[in-house]
């Protein structure tokens, strides 16, 4: 291709107040790729017994292995303790994105194990063994509940002992260890079970093919009988279709309540009410990629504390059930989730704009906060940080979009005057999903070195009402395409992008949002697909059974709308590409495999254009460890380098980019 335009270079140039000149994209930082990636844990599920707080915290460090931590008296000055040491894994893979799988009651801890997935007991003593029977991985189980009263736990299962697609169950089983016994069945899919505090009343969700829990779901209910086999099963919500039911939970004086968006919001009702207890255009819950997510949790018979989004931040408060009112609170985040109240406190996890993730603890009538774990250190001075600005503005057909815009930000370096930053038009996955403002250092490691990002929350996004996400239907690789190309067009008409270096990157159904942006539209100059989906067919013959229907609402029913799965597939049509490309792939990925990278990886070889593949042994869909991830990250800022001719104020390692014949850093 010959040598590209080079945007930075030169020797530094010291300005007024110490502050040096040096073009965008090349500015010294001192966030490296290893403090970005691996010096934070990710904090999971949170479990309450009595006083205790218990938690999930996954490890890059260590490979991404989950363990389960405990503090037992929270204020006391206490530090945590590990209850499950290596080797143990603790997390489920049912429906191949896991969720809740750790339940607790005086002392005693239920928990799944990875390598196996079966049911495990803690006892108080610190010993650890399986309940559930050994079938090789093939019996997954999730969201544990202990049923102290028959010394049961009541679980969602997956069973892939038969061939074919798996069947999946709600269950229980001894907690003395045994066969599990079917509590319910013929649904494609269970989640969240519910006892309710006397142990007469089950409650859990189901929903079946082609519905995804954000289309339809319904809300169940039995009797219980004295052995425990559910009596009298009736629908509470849902009945009729087009409602999606969220996370049903018993009040202590046996009433029932549910997130339902019966009225274009997810907002909470109670079982035979005829409207929301509060009604609001916000939504108080989100989409149920990982069974178990607690959007909200009784107080008492009286209150609830709840979550939900406003002028693109997440707010908590306190709703009080007999007249309505909602109570905001004041606290320094930006999104809540695990959201669990008892004994005159709330726990949850945290994030906020310029500080890790937290797990906290909040003392309701005091309102004193306590931090209990962060999932590590921020070491990074704020003047670093680069605050997100939600944007709104204009796209296709009429339709509103909505960002977060990271402008570049580093207190020891301007660019020359007139230039303007390259930008990475960030695409989440999904799509029926959302970004979130709390901090990323990974995005923190572009900013300070002179990229601005925009994180989109495209047409199909949650947390913007029903309408909003159905707006995808039909749509993908359609609307959401554009409302990140107009992303992109909105911040160079603003001045703050540089048309010639405009870029794409997403993972997952985010990555297919980049390969269709680069395939049919030229706005963007380069792109980075993270495990991303180039062949629509392959993806509907290939994935696991939770998604297997989903692309019927996004792009149409299966085969009959075959001709759209081929027109909306970039791999059919790569004569259309015409920039470079580098694709970052899990060899272990069960969701969108191996060979739709490969195959793009091979279209665009065929072109002569610019491309780069990196695979990892071990990882699947979303990389765990934090030496791959620091990869990834290293070799996609390299990769920007090459093909912009930027000279970073770093050594970065070698990436093999093929059909580029040019010079760079390396």
């Amino acid at each position: 291709m010959g040598e590209p335009p080079r945007h930075a270079g030169g020797p530094l140039t010291r300005r007024a107040f110490g502050v040096q000149e040096r073009p965008f994209g090349g500015w010294p930082s001192p966030l490296s790729a290893a403090k970005a990636t691996g010096a934070q844990n990710r904090l999971g599920q949170i479990v309450l017994d009595g006083e205790r707080v218990l938690w999930l915290e996954g490890r890059p460090a260590e490979g991404g292995r989950v363990s389960l931590m405990a503090l037992d008296r929270p204020g006391g000055g206490r530090q945590a303790t590990e209850l499950t040491p290596a080797p143990l894994n603790v997390r489920t893979r049912l429906h191949e994105y896991g969720g809740s799988c750790v339940a607790a009651r005086d002392g005693l801890v239920v928990l799944v194990n990875d390598r196996d997935q079966r049911l495990y007991r803690r006892d108080a003593d610190g010993s650890i063994r399986p309940i559930s029977p050994d079938t090789g991985g093939s019996l997954r189980f999730a969201e544990p509940l202990i049923d102290w009263q028959r010394q049961r736990v009541v679980a969602v299962a997956e069973d892939h002992r038969t061939g074919g697609e798996p069947a999946n169950l709600l269950v229980a089983l001894p907690l003395a260890g045994g066969e599990p016994v079917i509590l319910a069945e013929s649904h494609d899919f269970f989640a969240c079970p519910r006892l309710s505090s006397d142990g007469r009343r089950l409650a859990w969700l189901v929903w079946d093919h082609p519905d995804m829990p954000w289309d339809a779901t319904r809300l169940m209910t039995a009797r219980l009988a004295s052995d425990g086999t559910p009596t009298d099963v009736s629908c509470v919500a849902g009945a009729g279709g087009g409602e999606a039911v969220l996370q049903p939970e018993f009040l202590p004086d046996g009433r029932l309540l549910y997130l339902s968006d019966r009225t274009g919001f997810w907002n909470l009702w109670q079982e035979g009410g005829e409207a929301p207890l509060l009604e609001r255009d916000s939504d108080f819950g989100g989409p149920l990629w990982q069974v178990g997510n607690r959007w909200w949790t009784p107080i008492d018979a009286r209150r609830c504390l709840v979550a939900w989004g406003e002028d693109g931040l997440g707010r908590l408060g306190i709703l009080h059930l007999e007249d309505g009112r909602l109570a905001t609170m004041d606290l320094p985040f930006a999104d809540f989730t695990e959201i669990h109240a008892a004994g005159g406190r709330a726990v949850f996890r945290g994030s906020a704009l310029d500080r890790t993730a937290e797990i906290a603890a909040l003392d309701l009538e005091s309102r004193k906060l306590e931090i209990l774990c962060a999932a590590g250190p921020l070491e990074l001075d704020p003047a670093w940080i680069s605050a997100p600005r939600p944007i709104s503005f204009p796209s296709r057909n009429g339709r509103t979009a909505h960002a977060f815009h990271y402008p570049p930000t580093n207190p020891d370096f301007r660019a020359p005057e007139g230039e303007k930053p390259p930008l990475i038009v960030r695409s989440h996955g999904g799509p029926t999903s959302a970004t979130s403002p709390a901090l990323r250092l990974g995005y923190q490691f572009w900013t300070s070195r002179g990229f601005a990002i925009v994180d989109v929350d495209y047409a199909g996004s949650t947390g913007y009402g029903r309408a909003y996400r159905d707006s995808l239907r039909g749509q993908w690789g359609i609307a959401d395409v554009e409302d990140c190309i107009a992303a992109a067009e909105h911040l160079v008409a603003e001045g703050l992008a540089d048309p010639d270096r405009l870029v794409i990157s997403g993972g997952s159904a985010g990555g297919f949002t980049t390969l269709a942006a680069l395939t049919f539209h030229d706005t963007f100059k380069a792109g980075a697909s993270h495990y991303g989906i180039g062949d629509l067919e392959a993806l509907m013959r290939t994935t696991h059974k939770f998604e297997a229907r989903y692309l019927d609402r996004l792009i149409g029913p299966w085969p009959e709308s075959a001709e759209v799965y081929r027109e909306r597939s970039p791999i059919h049509h790569t004569d259309r590409l015409s920039c470079p490309l580098i694709l970052f792939q899990g060899l272990e990925d069960k969701v969108v495999t191996p060979d739709q990278a490969w195959a793009m990886r091979d279209a665009l070889r065929a072109k002569k254009l610019p491309v780069a593949c990196l695979e990892f042994e071990g990882e699947g869909h979303g990389f765990r460890s934090a030496d791959v991830q620091r990869t990834v990250l290293l070799a996609e800022y390299a990769f920007y380098c090459r093909i912009f001719g930027i000279v970073p104020a770093e050594p970065l390692p070698p990436i093999e980019i093929e059909n580029l014949d040019c010079r760079g850093n390396q």
